[in-house]
């Protein structure tokens, strides 16, 4: 099994792999939003490249649990995925932080501004892929 984790925003979709065992995220790549047919074709290549069974798919709630606006747009695009990847599962993973997780460790790194703000989606895709092949151990 491998998992995509993607980080869904206006402008760009962090993407996060997990290894073939299901152990650790790395980072794959920021996608730049243009259009959903660009989007999907370029997570179909990432579908094939990698050979992913399950999105992960970052859900943007309120810190309170409750779901906002955020999270509706979040979840129409992930019905565009269920349309264009039938057979790839998703699971809708709380995200709440983990942009801000990002942010500090690219800051520790000492990374500058500039740098960090073309990873951050992708570092926070990490954190939330993360997250859940932690809580798999658990099973």
């Amino acid at each position: 099994m491998r998992a995509l984790a993607l980080d869904i925003g206006d402008k760009t979709i962090g993407v996060a792999a997990s290894d073939v065992l299901g152990l650790t995220a790395q980072g794959v790549e920021t996608i730049r939003r243009t259009s959903n047919k660009n989007d999907l074709q370029r997570l179909g290549e990432l579908v094939k490249n990698f050979e992913a069974t399950t999105f992960v798919i970052g859900l943007p709630k309120n810190m309170d649990g409750t779901e906002g606006t955020r999270c509706e747009l979040v979840k129409k695009f992930a019905e565009k995925l269920c349309a264009a990847f039938p057979k790839v599962n998703q699971i809708f993973w709380d995200e709440r932080l983990s942009t801000v997780a990002a942010a500090k460790s690219l800051i520790e790194a000492d990374l500058s501004r500039k740098k960090r703000k073309k990873v951050i989606d992708k570092m926070a895709a990490v954190y939330i892929l993360q997250g859940y092949l932690d809580s798999r151990r658990g099973d």
